[in-house]
């Protein structure tokens, strides 16, 4: 990357070398800038799993037996989903720091003029690696949701039935 104009001098790197190596540079920096769009959806996902957490638990105390039972499940399942939740916001890190290594593997091996390909192909491989199973656990997360949504639609619609078939002309047309 240094060109010697004299064998023994090393002349600064030309405008045209700078700007490719800015160039090279700024590519990772729009997967920082997703990897951050990623954390502020995770961080308001486990915002409202705690919610959702809150709202169970203060059920919970004045809950008979019966509601009890269905309140601890669903207590789990909000754990379980924040552990992939807390997964995703690692990998999501994991990348971010990868990338932002790569990033400055090439400052540095455009100033040091050394071989810095396997550096910087291992920092930005591991970045998109940790990219993936981040967006991987997120989806996870996602079905989670979903799953517990359909649940509770289904536990709704159970206990409304059962309130109509206990009432007069349930059960007619």
């Amino acid at each position: 990357m240094f060109s010697s104009s004299l064998p023994g001098t090393a002349s600064l790197l030309a405008p045209d070398d700078i700007a490719h190596v800015i160039q090279v540079a700024l590519a990772p920096a729009f997967l920082l800038s997703a990897l951050a769009t990623l954390l502020n959806v995770f961080s308001t996902r486990l915002g409202r799993v705690a919610d959702k957490v809150d709202a169970a638990a203060a059920t919970l105390r004045t809950a008979g037996p019966a509601e009890a039972g269905g309140l601890s499940r669903q207590l789990a399942f909000l754990r379980r989903r924040s552990f992939v939740l807390d997964l995703a916001v690692v990998l999501a890190c994991a990348a971010g720091v990868m990338t932002g290594a790569a990033v400055l593997t090439l400052f540095v091996g455009a100033l040091r003029d050394a071989a810095t390909a396997s550096v910087l192909f291992g920092c930005f491989g591991a970045a998109l690696v940790c990219t993936v199973a981040a967006l991987t656990a997120f989806l996870v997360e996602i079905l989670m949701a979903g799953r517990g949504i359909r649940d509770e639609v289904d536990r709704q619609q159970v206990h409304a039935s059962d309130r109509g078939a206990g009432s007069p002309g349930a059960g007619r047309p």
